[in-house]
């Protein structure tokens, strides 16, 4: 992907721009680029230092593996420097829990602004928040080595990291249900077959694949695509009548616009 000069460049994590094109990068190729609090913190950073450019993100990952999902580290008693383990965190009050956990999922809430497209390139692990983390972005391209698998429940836990409202909505209640309740792997056949994948290729071909993608949604004008995406995302909240009034608006928005009519 792109070859610039980084925008951010920190704790596994690396930001790139190319006009209309951000890439964000997974760096840790080495610990399967397992996620910590500190990963999450500089996710979050990626999505803030945004230039009002980029219309689309590209989300991969260096390595063999996307992300092996949480760094097990997080899972002894000491837990990770500087930061509070599970059991100071089950310590707090409710209110610091929850704020807490509310910190750690800003780094998986802004792929789903309404003014870009995310897409994540998937290969190889992706578990627990690694799952999450590719269900975070609109869609989904991934290679035939792709493992996805919610180990949360196994381990006492729920997935806390926003992933559950995509799964439901991807593959539906049952087989999300299934999915985290027995934390088996979806391989790429199934991931395309259902909806969680859009797209599934060989690996040699991943980065190929999700170029073409990106330039494909370049290719759209940004202000019918910023009100496809709206209007998409907010269907599945509205009657079918209130989507025909939505439609309509977002219409006459465009029409206007296209005819210099706009404010």
């Amino acid at each position: 992907m792109a070859s610039f000069d980084p925008l951010l460049d920190k704790d596994g994590v690396r930001l790139t721009v190319d006009d209309a094109l951000a890439t964000v990068t997974l760096t840790n190729p080495a610990k399967r680029n397992a996620q910590s609090p500190a990963l999450w913190r500089a996710l979050a950073e990626a999505g803030q230092s945004l230039p009002g450019t980029v219309r689309v993100v590209v989300l991969r990952a260096e390595g063999k593996s996307f992300s092996a999902g949480l760094d097990r580290q997080a899972f002894t008693p000491e837990g990770f420097d500087g930061e509070p383990s599970f059991i100071d965190l089950a310590r707090g009050s409710d209110a610091e829990l929850d704020a807490a956990i509310a910190g750690y999922q800003e780094g998986f809430t802004w792929w789903r602004r309404s003014d870009i497209v995310s897409i994540a390139a998937v290969q190889g692990h992706a578990i627990g928040a690694g799952f999450q983390l590719a269900l975070a972005c609109d869609l989904r391209v991934v290679a035939d080595d792709v493992q996805f698998a919610m180990r949360e429940t196994s381990l006492g836990l729920v997935p806390d990291l926003t992933g559950t409202h995509p799964l439901v909505g991807l593959v539906g209640y049952a087989r999300a249900l299934e999915i985290c309740a027995t934390g088996r792997f979806v391989l790429a056949e199934e991931a395309e077959r259902t909806g969680l994948a859009n797209l599934a290729v060989p690996v040699d071909q991943l980065d190929g694949a999700v170029r073409d993608l990106a330039g494909a949604l370049l290719a759209a004008p940004r202000d019918a695509l910023i009100e496809t995406k709206a209007l998409l995302q907010g269907a599945v909240d509205r009657t079918y009548a209130d989507q025909r009034v939505a439609e309509r608006a977002a219409q006459g928005r465009r029409l206007r616009d296209l005819a210099g009519l706009s404010d």
